[in-house]
């Protein structure tokens, strides 16, 4: 962090304590934070609003790029399971809910295969190279889809997009270099309206850009590459701005940490070289420059961080995988009976909800109830928003969709936005239960590993026992309510354990 270069700490002195002591004494308030440093702040932001837009700009035509390559031979009951290899949304979700599980877990297993491995790396060579290789990939990758007429090219380029690409939790450790205790809650308040607004700028561009020479002949008619190619266009734009914020990146992205070895000594040397090379730094600073051994990372403090990320990223793809299920259900069977193009409206909705509350209020949660209080507090927000689903269900069958249920509804989608709270919470302990400066990118790649195992789970179990729920009208049909009503338990249980404030770390 910032105010952490001229600190000298040993391998368990909390980060958050440390800056506080490097810099003012005076205790952190809204108004004596630190301000945030927008310059390089406002680059992080953009790679943010970028990263989610490579998987939603395929959404609109992912289903017709099934159709045209023909793998599914002319069977319609399959287009949604191979829809679901690419990527996840709504739609995906209704057509076949079998590719959610699919879908999720591929990606998810890749993600934990490699997210470790490129934020470990971030800590040895420094976070701007990984970025710039994450961003490369992205362009290649996005390239390459859209070049793609055969089914196992489009899954390849997929992968190659996963395997070459650990920006999201490189990202993270970047916000904890640049940021302190003060204003770090004010960082974290605006990634997710970065997030959301990647989210819906990618569909945007990939239903309006495919097919360009069906949609637009006037202007690409006489274009033979586009009309063997039509879906080139909106995946070349998005691989275009990854090679322009490839170029910002390195002309304007400073390096947020100190890296022991370069991407030069690495590739030349051996492991065993390069931790030596690392030990002959004078001691004044070997324990900021040192990244330590995976096992040293397993200290209570990263477990308890790591255990509570888990445990609210568990429950929230839980409810996710589940509303488009129940909005789609029938009436007679539980659910609302809503079409795709309503429930997308609503899930829109949400993101914009989302993104836009926690930027304005999210801050000011955790100032006046700090980290863990309000990390609890967003858990408790669970009960009610589960207890919504039954409730709407039974008004539906005797109202139908009346205003009520909607009015319902929107209850309990500001109810998932406090719950989302906690995901900027747990951020902020997960860095600062870093070991050191040095291991902060690989303490959140140990964190996002457990956590993407946990998301590939979590879909396949709780859609499963929303089917059995409905299927054998277990508790009523609302088994897998109480199913999540234990999961926010066990989410409670693991933040009492969480320190009161970050610097108690």
């Amino acid at each position: 962090m910032t105010t952490m270069s001229s600190e000298i700490s040993d391998e368990e002195t909390p980060l958050l304590r440390s800056s506080r002591h490097a810099g003012s004494q005076a205790k952190p308030t809204l108004t004596g934070s630190t301000p945030l440093p927008w310059r390089q702040f406002s680059i992080i932001l953009s790679l943010q609003v970028l990263e989610p837009m490579t998987s939603q700009v395929i959404s609109p035509f992912a289903p017709q790029l099934i159709r045209d390559i023909g793998v599914t031979n002319g069977e319609e009951a399959r287009v949604g399971f191979y829809v679901g290899l690419l990527v996840c949304n709504a739609t995906t979700c209704l057509i076949n809910s079998n590719a959610l599980y699919t879908q999720q877990s591929l990606f998810f297993a890749t993600e934990a295969f490699t997210t470790f491995h490129w934020s470990r790396l971030s800590d040895l060579v420094g976070r701007r190279p990984i970025l710039l290789i994450g961003l490369s990939g992205i362009s290649i990758s996005m390239y390459s889809f859209g070049l793609s007429r055969t089914f196992w090219s489009v899954i390849l380029s997929r992968c190659l997009c996963g395997a070459l690409n650990g920006n999201v939790v490189v990202m993270k450790s970047m916000v904890a270099d640049i940021t302190d205790s003060t204003n770090m809650p004010q960082a974290y308040g605006y990634i997710p309206f970065a997030w959301q607004a990647g989210i819906a700028l990618g569909p945007l561009i990939g239903g309006p850009l495919a097919h360009p020479t069906v949609r637009y002949p006037d202007i690409f008619g006489r274009l033979e590459f586009l009309k063997t190619y039509p879906y080139f266009l909106p995946c070349g734009v998005i691989g275009t701005l990854a090679i322009i914020w490839w170029c910002v990146t390195f002309l304007l992205l400073s390096e947020s940490t100190k890296p022991s070895t370069s991407l030069a000594q690495l590739l030349g040397s051996r492991k065993s070289e390069i931790i030596a090379s690392g030990t002959m730094s004078s001691a004044s600073d070997v324990s900021e420059v040192k990244p330590l051994p995976f096992r040293d990372l397993l200290i209570p403090r990263v477990v308890v961080a790591t255990s509570a990320y888990a445990a609210i990223a568990l429950i929230e793809i839980s409810f996710r995988a589940v509303q488009p299920v129940f909005y789609a259900t029938p009436i007679k069977m539980g659910g609302l009976g809503l079409d795709t193009p309503a429930i997308g409206i609503i899930l829109a909705l949400l993101g914009i909800l989302n993104g836009t509350l926690q930027a304005l209020f999210f801050v000011r949660l955790h100032n006046w109830l700090g980290g863990r209080n309000l990390y609890l507090f967003s858990i408790f927000s669970c009960f009610p928003m589960l207890a919504l689903f039954p409730v709407i269900s039974s008004i539906t069958k005797v109202q139908g969709l009346s205003y009520f249920v909607y009015l319902l509804v929107g209850l309990q989608l500001l109810l998932f936005v406090m719950l989302s709270s906690a995901y900027g919470v747990v951020f902020m302990y997960i860095n600062a239960s870093a070991p050191n400066r040095a291991s902060i990118g690989a303490t959140n790649g140990l964190a996002q590993t457990v956590v993407s195992i946990t998301r590939a789970v979590g879909p396949a179990l709780v859609n499963t026992a929303y089917s059995l729920s409905i299927e054998k009208q277990l508790l009523g049909g609302n088994m897998v309510y109480w199913l999540m009503v234990g999961m926010a338990w066990i989410a409670i249980g693991v933040g009492s354990v969480l320190p009161p404030r970050l610097c108690d770390c």
